[in-house]
């Protein structure tokens, strides 16, 4: 496992020397800043620090209260997310209609196939912004919250308040079908896994099925990603792709799909929660102390079933001849 580091985000309206005062909180107490990034999207400004703060010269809970306390004065909202010392990483699933892929996690759970071994995971919580999947929450026995008002819209307030409430690590997106604003990415970036129903970069947004018969693609699949407030261009972790036989409809193709979309979403937490994989320069990357056999896209019957020649400046077949000095 790598070092875990101390994260602190800033999320709230832009304003000149906020970074500063930060930052100078921060190295007063003797906290080393290892990575810095900021944004702003839609009038919202975030800052996430990652800091060492094994040698800080304050305790935890006077970090939290002087930060809460330059918060407040700043009129912007810090968190401060140390390593957990708890067993079990907490993952809060997030759903719509669809029970495929949170039904999967929530199997995986009950099995004790959450995470991989030697790392463990619970799913504290189950969220929609419709009512449709209480009686699936319900049957695995997990508390169920309704924040839609109805026709999908979500009070993202209230959902904030219950991530905070059940200290969530992770948010898996078991297709859930509403945008998220900066207001929430921005707090969990880089702790947010979307299931998306095509190969990204193609067919981003709505439909995608559709999308993907009407483009009378002959290969489908799906993704993996992590959550940016780019709208389905976030760092790409795994994917799966299916055959589409000729003639295929919509529902087909959505009947084909939907498995991998389980399968991948899974594959993807699993991943995450083991620690074993990292986002630089926007690409998603396998530590070098992972000890992982993951699959990451085709299937090894896939792979092999794929032709390896020709190759560009190979030749086929007999050995290239040089022309005679005749």
């Amino acid at each position: 496992m790598t070092r875990e580091l101390t994260e602190i985000t800033v999320v709230g309206g832009d304003k000149t020397g906020l970074i500063a005062r930060v930052t100078s909180l921060l190295f007063e107490r003797g906290i080393n800043i290892e990575d810095l990034d900021q944004a702003v999207r839609e009038g919202v400004f975030r800052m996430t620090t990652r800091v060492d703060a094994s040698e800080m010269e304050t305790s935890r809970g006077e970090l939290r209260r002087a930060l809460a306390e330059l918060g407040r004065e700043l009129d912007v909202d810090i968190q401060v997310r140390f390593p957990s010392d708890r067993d079990a990483r907490r993952v809060a699933l997030l759903v719509t209609k669809e029970t495929h892929a949170p039904e999967a996690l929530l199997e995986a759970e009950a099995n004790g196939e959450l995470a991989d071994e030697g790392a463990e995971a619970e799913i504290p919580v189950v969220i929609g912004n419709r009512g449709d999947l209480r009686s699936l929450a319900e049957r695995y026995d997990k508390p169920f919250y309704d924040v839609g008002d109805g026709n999908g819209n979500t009070d993202e307030g209230r959902l904030l308040d219950l991530l905070a409430e059940y200290d969530v690590d992770l948010i898996a997106l078991a297709r859930y079908m509403r945008i998220l604003s900066p207001e929430v990415v921005f707090r969990y970036e880089g702790r947010i896994i979307n299931v998306h129903p095509s190969l990204l970069p193609a067919f981003p947004g709505a439909e995608a099925y559709r999308q993907a018969k009407d483009a009378g693609v002959r290969i489908a699949g799906v993704t993996a990603h992590y959550v940016t407030t780019d709208l389905d261009q976030g760092p790409v972790i795994a994917q799966r792709a299916f055959d589409v036989p000729p003639g295929a409809d919509v529902d087909e193709i959505k009947r084909r799909g939907q498995p991998l979309e389980a399968e991948v979403l899974l594959n993807a937490v699993r991943l995450h929660l083991a620690d074993a994989i990292a986002v630089h320069r926007g690409t998603v990357h396998v530590r070098e102390d992972a000890d992982v056999d993951a699959q990451f896209g085709l299937s090894d019957a896939a792979i092999d079933a794929n032709p390896d020649e020709p190759v560009d400046g190979e030749p086929l077949g007999r050995s290239a001849v040089s022309p005679s000095d005749d």
